[in-house]
């Protein structure tokens, strides 16, 4: 099984930065394709990022487009989404995911909530 936990969310102004972490042990490189994603109050979670294994392609949501960036060190078994220039429209609780194939995502973080004023 994969176990994801994810790390690095808190309060920040609009214009900052936070980098988010996420974990990864079991059988994490097994994976297809990781992904963020996230949920503000009241509405559906909507993908952010998603960063495809085996050749690294990179694919990113409209909204963040130019200001997240999203990696992976395969020494620390860990995804990061580096978020630049937040917006208070990117409040939210931000979770990772693994797919094991092009499919749907078969496994979820809890999430880590970043908030900005």
């Amino acid at each position: 099984d994969v176990q994801l936990v994810e790390s690095g969310g808190g309060s920040v102004q609009a214009g900052g930065s936070l980098r988010l972490s996420c974990a990864a042990s079991g059988y994490s490189y097994t994976m297809y394709r990781m992904g963020w994603f996230r949920q503000a109050p009241g509405k559906e979670r909507e993908w952010v990022a998603n960063l495809v294994m085996r050749d690294s392609t990179e694919n990113y949501a409209d909204s963040v487009k130019g200001r997240f960036t999203i990696s992976r060190d395969n020494a620390k078994n860990t995804l990061y989404l580096q978020m630049n220039s937040l917006k208070p429209e990117d409040t939210g609780m931000y979770s990772c995911a693994a797919a094991r194939s092009g499919g749907v995502y078969n496994y979820w973080g809890q999430g880590t909530q970043v908030t900005v004023s």
